[in-house]
C-alpha cells in the first residue's frame, strides 16, 4: 500500500517525477512541485495525450493557443491533447503541489 501524499518534501530544487504505473498503453506519473515553473520560452509539445488532476497545492498553466492562463486548485482536472503546446507558468511556493498525470497514446480517446 502506498499513499500519493507520503514523502512530500517542502524544499525541492527541482520537480519530482515518479512513474507509478507504466505499460505500452499508459503511463501514470506523480509529480511534486514547489515553486517550479517551465523555463522561459519552453513549451511541452508531446506526442501523447495527457490527463492531469491537481491533488494539492496550486498551479497555473499556459497554453500557446489561449489568451488566458488556466489556474488549477485541488480537484481540478483537464485533458491536454497531443501536440497542444503548454507550459507550467507557476506552482505554489507555500506548500507542495501534487499532480497525477496520465499519459496515453493519441490513437486512444477518453471522454472529457
Amino acid at each position: 500500500m502506498n499513499n500519493l501524499f507520503d514523502n512530500l518534501p517542502r524544499n525541492l530544487p527541482e520537480e519530482i517525477l515518479e512513474t507509478l504505473v507504466e505499460t505500452p498503453d499508459i503511463r501514470i506519473v506523480r509529480i511534486v512541485s514547489n515553486g517550479q515553473s517551465s523555463p522561459p520560452g519552453f513549451w511541452y509539445d508531446q506526442c501523447e495525450h495527457e490527463w492531469i488532476v491537481l491533488l494539492s497545492g496550486s498551479a497555473t498553466l499556459q497554453f500557446c493557443d489561449r489568451d488566458t492562463d488556466v489556474p488549477l486548485r485541488p480537484g481540478d482536472h483537464l485533458k491536454i491533447p497531443a501536440r497542444q503546446k503548454h507550459r507550467v507558468r507557476s506552482t505554489s511556493t507555500t506548500e507542495p503541489t501534487t499532480w497525477l498525470a496520465i499519459f496515453y497514446p493519441a490513437i486512444h480517446e477518453v471522454a472529457d
